[in-house]
């Protein structure tokens, strides 16, 4: 078969297109785990503190930490994970503070979402931008 240069570029583009298509199907992923979550209510920016590293030199174990006083559930997610849901965390009424911490896995640098549902049905937010280094080289 003889290659011309539209056939390249054609094939190139085509490429292109199909191997960018994953990025958009996670970001949609993360994005309808968040709209089950809060059922397409407003989130508030305050309420809720995530506490994760800027810079994590292994991916397998970040650790993070979440903190939301009169919250009954906290979920986790890591947006550029192929299951963008991480952990959720439930307090129930005789929870002596709505505080948790873990170690979560990260595929690369990424935000790490908290989100909380506070007693009185309504909603807040925190992120947090973790960036994973390969073997601490800053890659």
């Amino acid at each position: 078969m003889e290659f011309t240069r539209r056939n390249v570029i054609v094939m190139g583009a085509s490429a292109f297109a199909v191997l960018s298509m994953p990025r958009f199907a996670l970001a949609s992923a993360g994005d309808d785990v968040i709209a089950a979550f809060t059922g397409g209510a407003e989130m508030a920016d305050t309420g809720v503190t995530l506490t994760a590293p800027e810079i994590a030199e292994n991916g397998n174990t970040v650790p993070i930490e979440v903190d939301a006083p009169g919250a009954t559930e906290i979920m986790v997610l890591a947006m550029g994970n192929p299951t963008p849901k991480v952990a959720t965390f439930k307090f129930g009424p005789l929870a002596g503070s709505q505080h948790a911490s873990t170690r979560i896995r990260l595929a690369g640098t990424q935000d790490v979402i908290a989100i909380a549902k506070l007693a009185d049905g309504s909603f807040a937010k925190s992120s947090s931008t973790v960036k994973v280094t390969i073997g601490g080289c800053g890659g």
